[in-house]
């Protein structure tokens, strides 16, 4: 996942029409002198550091192990996991404990996200945008990345374990498993690598959930999930439209290099916007309670309104604007949800 929000480049002409909602990967669908271009071939090259030989190797590789695990994905968990946390107790919790469960939900999510940078490290050579992380730029060996993906990974599943019991361990390692085994090679495969994504990006919420008392097979929970996995359809679709010729370059199979119209994207902003509402709404009824539910219900449907507006917009005319109008209301949807649903167990 990522929150770029700009991306300077010409806009694309499209070759094909008619939407699919997912397909198999073919850049012929792009116009062809597009999809020949060179991904790199204007594009300043990535700078190698020595780790050994400079003043300011440890500070280097500090900053470039953080980045190995794709930091601002693991900060949104974290806040997701926060939320999640706080529902399932029905109220504030305990600081050590949520510490705890942070750190280790920061460290499985991390290993997840290295372990895709290690999996990808040749094919993020041919995007700008990823190009200078650490592993295709050459500052950091495959083995030093490996070793630090697993040791991060089984220390933050084993300290879900002993400390929370096992539903939440069993859920970061499924998370991790589908991120790494499943969404990452589906990349290169299919544009049903989104709706893979959003799985295993929406599974943390039930990390957080179990760990507080929160059973798997609650409907709270799975709401939860419903909210973080709908939301994920116009955040990225609106992240696969601007980045579509990168992506194609690179070799990805995005939603926008199968169908490059974009109505396929914009279709399943739309379904996704609504389904977040959807969501949103059935979590502000947790009881018999009237008039909080209602004012809950009134505070999701305006938060959610700015995105579902977006993504018609993005339906009516599909261009780079209104695709990064929709990007950034998104941005401010989730924690606006959240918010609203996480100071409902208070009323």
């Amino acid at each position: 996942m990522s929150s770029n929000l700009f991306i300077a480049e010409p806009t694309l002409e499209v070759a094909g029409q008619g939407a699919s909602i997912g397909g198999e990967c073919s850049v012929g669908l792009l116009d062809a002198e597009e999809a020949r271009r060179p991904a790199f071939s204007q594009r300043p090259q990535a700078r190698s550091v020595d780790y050994t030989s400079e003043a300011v190797a440890e500070t280097r590789l500090i900053n470039d192990l953080v980045q190995l695990t794709k930091p601002r994905i693991v900060v949104m968990i974290l806040v997701t996991t926060v939320a999640t946390a706080m529902v399932a107790a029905g109220g504030w919790v305990s600081i050590g404990p949520l510490c705890l469960l942070l750190l280790a939900t920061a460290m499985v999510a991390g290993s997840a996200g290295g372990a895709n940078q290690i999996w990808e490290r040749v094919i993020d050579r041919r995007m700008a945008r990823t190009a200078n992380r650490p592993l295709p730029s050459s500052r950091m060996s495959t083995a030093l990345a490996t070793a630090f993906t697993a040791s991060i990974g089984t220390l933050g599943t084993a300290i879900l374990w002993l400390g929370f019991g096992y539903e939440p361990a069993l859920v970061g390692l499924a998370t991790w498993v589908l991120y790494v085994f499943a969404y990452t090679p589906m990349k290169t495969r299919t544009s049903w690598n989104t709706t893979m994504g959003a799985i295993a990006g929406a599974l943390p919420m039930l990390i957080g959930y179990t760990a507080f008392g929160g059973s798997i097979s609650s409907l709270t929970g799975w709401l939860l999930f419903g909210v973080l996995a709908a939301w994920q359809y116009p955040h990225f679709m609106a992240i696969a439209w601007l980045y579509r010729r990168q992506y194609a370059e690179a070799g990805f199979c995005m939603t926008t290099t199968v169908e490059p119209t974009g109505i396929s994207a914009a279709v399943q902003s739309v379904v996704g916007s609504l389904a977040v509402a959807v969501c949103s709404v059935a979590l502000c009824f947790p009881s018999d309670s009237i008039v909080p539910s209602a004012l809950a219900t009134v505070a999701v449907l305006a938060a959610t309104l700015p995105m579902f507006r977006a993504s018609v917009g993005f339906m009516k005319s599909r261009d780079d604007a209104t695709a990064r109008r929709l990007l950034r209301s998104s941005l401010l949807v989730l924690p606006a949800v959240l918010a609203v649903v996480t100071m409902r167990v208070f009323w």
